[in-house]
């Protein structure tokens, strides 16, 4: 295994451009943990609070999964201060060799990953605007940043503080302003390639059911579209009103994926 990755590494993510959108974006920066065989495995940690992922080719072999667990057993890497992304098949043997040294892994989130190539227009005829983030907005970032990070339970941190100013420094984060002047829903684009990530899409828990997220989730994804990239996006599989909120904008799903952790 290689501690870097190249452009054969890029290329055998094309198939799984979707669901590992992420790991693209990511292994080409600073990395704790970087490791990829070049033909079928690519491991990739960032830092923390934030997940390993590990991508491997479809219908791998048994050996390569053992060789795969191994690998991060001995890397220190099998308690419950990480999480890892992974394909559905690499989990199932996962689960199945880690009872073998009594450690119990279970799913912490199913992962749908889906594009919109033809955004719909929503119905509903929301009152309010769509608001760029600024560096007069960071303190409402900062504290979206707290409410998002704290309800889904996952890559807390202490301080946005650097979130928020490189989030309103790329100019791609943006605020919904209802009809009385509230800031009550958040979204933002990521590019990467041709594809752009919708991310950080939040609603306040007392401006939910009111289609804020909607509007500005299909206003984001036209901005992006527009820039020329395809849009898409993460959800939680069990988020069912959030997932059919996306799918009647004109997302379809391209892909799965799950998260798992050191129960």
């Amino acid at each position: 295994m290689d501690n870097f990755v190249n452009e054969k590494d890029y290329k055998l993510l094309e198939k799984d451009k979707y669901t590992f959108f992420v790991l693209k974006r990511v292994m080409g920066g600073k990395c704790n943990l970087l490791l990829s065989n070049h033909e079928d495995i690519i491991i990739c940690f960032t830092e923390s609070p934030y997940p390993i992922w590990i991508w491997t080719k479809d219908n791998i072999s048994n050996d390569k999964k053992d060789y795969i667990y191994n690998l991060i057993k001995e890397k220190g890497l099998l308690n419950n201060k990480y999480s890892f992304n992974i394909k559905y098949e690499l989990y199932e043997y996962f689960i199945n060799r880690a009872k073998e040294d009594n450690i119990d892994i279970k799913i912490s989130i199913n992962m749908f990953a889906y594009d919109c190539i033809n955004p719909i227009k929503p119905k509903n005829d929301v009152p309010g605007s769509i608001h760029l983030c600024l560096e007069e907005d960071i303190n409402e970032i900062v504290n979206i940043l707290e409410l998002f990070h704290t309800e889904l339970g996952l890559d807390k941190k202490d301080d946005y503080s650097k979130d928020a100013e490189e989030f309103i420094k790329q100019k791609n984060t943006y605020l919904f302003k209802n009809e009385n002047g509230i800031f009550v829903a958040s979204a933002r684009y990521v590019p990467n390639g041709n594809l752009a990530s919708i991310s950080l899409v939040y609603t306040k828990k007392e401006y939910r059911r009111m289609h804020y997220a909607e509007k500005l989730v299909y206003e984001v994804t036209m901005i992006a579209k527009e820039l020329g990239y395809t849009p898409m996006l993460y959800t939680d599989a069990f988020y069912i009103a959030s997932n059919k909120c996306y799918e009647k904008i004109g997302y379809k799903l391209q892909g799965k994926l799950c998260s798992i952790r050191i129960n």
